[in-house]
């Protein structure tokens, strides 16, 4: 048997090793350094896991683990000027992705593993307005992983590296390639599928009419506006009322559907400058019509990031985290996608 010092000697030990166990990511950009046209302009993000325990990272769309074109890169000349971003915003909810729990929704890293993915940069930016230059490229580094012991979602930045270094001259944008004939209503969409659209789009409807009412009547504080927009002001009041009636005065029901998006994690996804057409993914297609994260609510998420009515962004996604940005940054919350989305499905219902 083990000596009383020897089994103290033993503790210690296993606690210092898991004190020191410590997840480390580290990002980094390979890529051409001198281009003729953007449509040239791959770069390579390379993911490792630096640290000493395994990292099941979410393949968040915000993020280079997923091809998706979103805004995931910062680019910018020696003068200040970055491209005009012309890539998709999307309805995607961190926590439906944990729940679901599906192999192809992460991408798992041991120690001392890598990945690495190509993204097509042309997909997503217009280099036009800012011109010919040398630019530099940095990736965002905020990812999410899922904590092996409480099973919850844990946020780590990864370490940069040096930026990539591109001089990009010639074609300085390219044509997005879209096949949506936005004569016809529904694009790729079943039957069942078509069923499903004309009850998601008459329920974004109501909720924009309703919303708009609300706002219309209720022109002073409300436990509803603080929770979704945060503090109270009349300037707030008058842009969110503005987005609202945008929203109710195009009818949902006159839309472009298509569903051809395969993504498996994703709600659904809009070009902000393509007015109208909204692109139905995996999880619209398992969700209630109406209630918190429905089909008429992602509509209502979806048609807000339109240039034309409310030009919303993807700061947070989810109830949490968009209670917490009400909190933390009204500004940002009155730009939030999803602040739009769940002040509109009022689940569970406030005044």
């Amino acid at each position: 048997m083990f000596s009383t010092s020897v089994r103290s000697a033993l503790v210690a030990l296993v606690f210092a090793a898991a004190a020191s166990a410590a997840p480390g990511l580290s990002l980094s950009l390979t890529g051409p350094t001198e281009v003729s046209s953007v449509s040239a302009l791959h770069v390579t993000a390379t993911l490792v896991n630096t640290g000493d325990v395994e990292l099941k990272l979410l393949n968040d769309p915000r993020t280079v683990l997923h091809t998706f074109e979103t805004d995931s890169f910062t680019i910018t000349d020696p003068s200040g000027a970055s491209p005009a971003f012309k890539g998709l915003l999307a309805k995607y909810v961190p926590a439906t992705v944990l729940a679901r729990n599906l192999d192809s929704s992460f991408t798992v890293l041991a120690p001392g593993a890598s990945v690495e993915i190509t993204h097509d940069l042309s997909k997503a930016y217009n280099f036009t307005a800012s011109g010919a230059s040398t630019y530099d490229i940095a990736a965002a580094n905020a990812f999410q992983y899922v904590d092996a012991e409480t099973k919850t979602l844990v946020t780590i930045h990864a370490d940069h590296a040096d930026t990539h270094t591109a001089a990009i001259s010639g074609e300085l944008a390219v044509a997005r390639r879209s096949n949506v004939n936005k004569r016809i209503a529904y694009q790729s969409c079943s039957t069942t599928e078509k069923s499903q659209l004309v009850s998601a789009a008459a329920a974004a409807q109501t909720y924009a009419n309703n919303a708009k009412s609300y706002l219309t009547t209720q022109t002073t504080t409300s436990t509803r506006f603080v929770t979704w927009f945060g503090t109270f002001t009349t300037a707030h009041h008058t842009t969110i009322l503005s987005h609202y009636t945008k929203m109710a005065a195009d009818a949902y029901a006159d839309y472009t559907f298509d569903c051809s998006c395969t993504d498996s994690d994703t709600y659904a996804y809009v070009f902000p400058d393509e007015f109208g057409t909204i692109y139905l993914c995996g999880v619209f297609w398992e969700v209630a019509t109406t209630g918190t994260d429905s089909q008429g609510g992602t509509l209502i998420h979806e048609s807000s990031h339109f240039l034309v009515t409310a030009s919303t962004q993807d700061y947070v996604y989810g109830q949490t985290a968009a209670k917490a940005l009400a909190k933390s940054n009204s500004a940002e919350a009155v730009e939030n996608a999803d602040n739009h989305e769940y002040f509109a499905e009022n689940n569970p219902a406030q005044a």
